[in-house]
């Protein structure tokens, strides 16, 4: 067991049940989170908009979550191992980093936000790539 990759798949986790919720209570959350006031506007005026894009996001971040449980032997060896937590870690770092530049710029989204959730995503992207460097040879 790996314990770098449990806490990975149980943040990715998490952050899915987050997204959940955004689509659950709707404009607050969205405003709460920093996903920009269209789509709160959207999501108050009952588009499927918020709801489509935040379900995306809830899926993929659902298979991450698998993948890390995967590698961490948690449940059973998922295809392409290494390869997929390989490109989750690299999302996760070039979003994290990405993310500091467009503090100046937000694009509809307050600077907070982006700082943020810069963080957080180069704080999972390290989890990821410390599980990953440990299991390397294994995955």
């Amino acid at each position: 067991m790996n314990v770098f990759l449990i806490v990975a798949g149980v943040l990715n986790a998490f952050v899915a049940l987050l997204h959940l919720g955004c689509i659950y209570f709707g404009a607050p959350w969205y405003r709460f989170f920093g996903a920009g006031e269209k789509m709160a506007t959207l999501a108050e005026q009952g588009s499927l908009h918020p709801t489509v894009i935040t379900s995306i996001i809830v899926i993929l971040l659902s298979i991450w979550s698998l993948y890390a449980f995967s590698a961490a032997g948690v449940i059973s060896r998922l295809p392409f191992l290494r390869l997929v937590l390989s490109l989750i870690t690299l999302i996760y770092l070039v979003r994290g980093i990405a993310g500091i530049f467009l503090i100046s710029s937000p694009m509809g989204r307050t600077p907070e936000f982006w700082l943020w959730s810069s963080i957080i995503c180069l704080l999972f992207g390290i989890i990821h790539f410390i599980g990953v460097k440990q299991l390397w040879t294994s995955l």
